[in-house]
């Protein structure tokens, strides 16, 4: 009896704690990364923004392009719509600089919001910009051309101001500017972004994701709702990405595939395909960390797998994965336990988008059932 009721407290208190998680994450600022780029600066440049936004906890950042792309850098990035501009709580705009002005696909893509314009649905959220600049002429003609459209919508514009100017390589000609990081993309003999340029890229989004944590609440806002429902179908994700689900896997005891409670669903698996364990043994002694990375990923898929039998076949009713948990047989002296991970973390973020993004954590063991190299444990929230 004691033993029924120390479990039941047990669950409990764990179900408390990923309610209080799901709370936390829900008051973090939301912040779009908007984009156009033509050869992958652009984007690169949004990467430090992003990293800058998400460097103390308090905000999410999103990438997302104006106009879908062919470029194998870019080709995966979801595109935004226009409706959902106004469900963000700050948007910072990126763009190559065509002749002294924004981008052609980025001027189209804010041509289309006279909607959003004429509902006054941007009026007081923080924005800001960079760009990708070629040579460096005309940049701050485009950086203001750019302030201007957006200060139309009545968005408060955040400026980078002089921030770490003291710290950047003053040999090169480098792309800081007081409106807004540049990159000065067409020299030659010179990596761009460069390494100054992207350090001058996260501290703007830094202050910018302080800005916009500030700001938070103090203007019209569609609900988070409004901008789910532009996400995309995942079975076409899938399709698109050429990932194909296994077939499920056969419990090996008494146990079952997944346990559902309430509008959560627990899943355990280890690296099984076609019925046998794939790349079994301990890391660095018996398998590459390549071979486990393949195995890892083969593992997520199983869980998927088994998460799509769990929501009746649609993995739409996915809403969010809420935590991984990876164990892997490796060696007492290991410690590259969260690279090794990666390879689930991001195959979830693939298929699932924002709501692949979960909490996680990884560890070793002197061993794993049937001689896996790496065990999984996933927690997800289902419709």
């Amino acid at each position: 009896m004691n033993k029924t009721i120390s479990f039941l407290v047990f669950t409990l208190s764990f179900l408390l704690s990923i309610n209080t998680t799901a709370m936390a994450q829900n008051k973090k600022t939301n912040i779009l990364v908007l984009i156009h780029s033509d050869n992958g600066g652009t984007y690169e440049l949004a990467k430090n923004i992003t990293e800058g936004i998400e460097k103390n906890s308090d905000a999410n950042a999103t990438i997302k392009l104006v106009k879908a792309s062919d470029n194998v850098k870019l080709k995966d990035i979801p595109v935004a719509n226009v409706d959902e501009l106004s469900s963000y709580d700050g948007i910072a705009f990126g763009s190559p600089v065509y002749f002294g002005n924004i981008s052609t696909a980025m001027s189209e893509f804010l041509s289309k919001t006279v909607d959003v314009w004429t509902k006054h649905e941007l009026e007081g959220m923080p924005a800001t910009v960079f760009m990708s600049a070629g040579s460096g002429a005309g940049k701050e003609l485009a950086l203001q051309s750019f302030w201007n459209s957006l200060a139309v919508h009545g968005m408060i514009l955040v400026s980078n101001g002089i921030r770490g100017y003291e710290n950047i390589e003053k040999n090169i000609p480098q792309g800081n500017s007081v409106l807004g990081t540049t990159s000065l993309a067409s020299l030659k003999d010179v990596t761009r972004p460069s390494k100054s340029e992207r350090y001058l890229a996260k501290l703007q989004g830094e202050n910018f994701a302080k800005v916009s944590t500030a700001l938070k609440g103090t203007f019209k806002q569609k609900s988070i709702e409004t901008k789910s429902a532009y996400t995309v179908d995942i079975n076409e994700v899938l399709k698109q990405k050429n990932i194909v689900l296994p077939e499920l896997p056969k419990p090996v005891g008494n146990y079952e595939l997944f346990s559902r409670s309430g509008n959560l669903v627990f899943i355990n698996q280890v690296s099984l395909k076609d019925g046998k364990i794939l790349y079994p043994g301990k890391v660095g002694i018996d398998v590459t960390e390549q071979q486990v990375e393949e195995a890892t990923k083969v593992t997520m898929l199983n869980i998927i797998a088994i998460l799509k039998e769990a929501v009746g076949g649609d993995l739409n009713k996915v809403k969010k994965c809420v935590q991984l948990i990876g164990v892997f047989n490796t060696p007492e002296t290991y410690t590259q336990h969260a690279m090794l991970m990666n390879a689930a973390s991001d195959l979830t973020v693939e298929i699932f988008g924002e709501k692949g993004k979960h909490t996680r954590n990884t560890s070793g063991a002197y061993s794993l059932p049937v001689g896996s190299s790496v065990s999984i444990q996933a927690i997800f929230e289902v419709e």
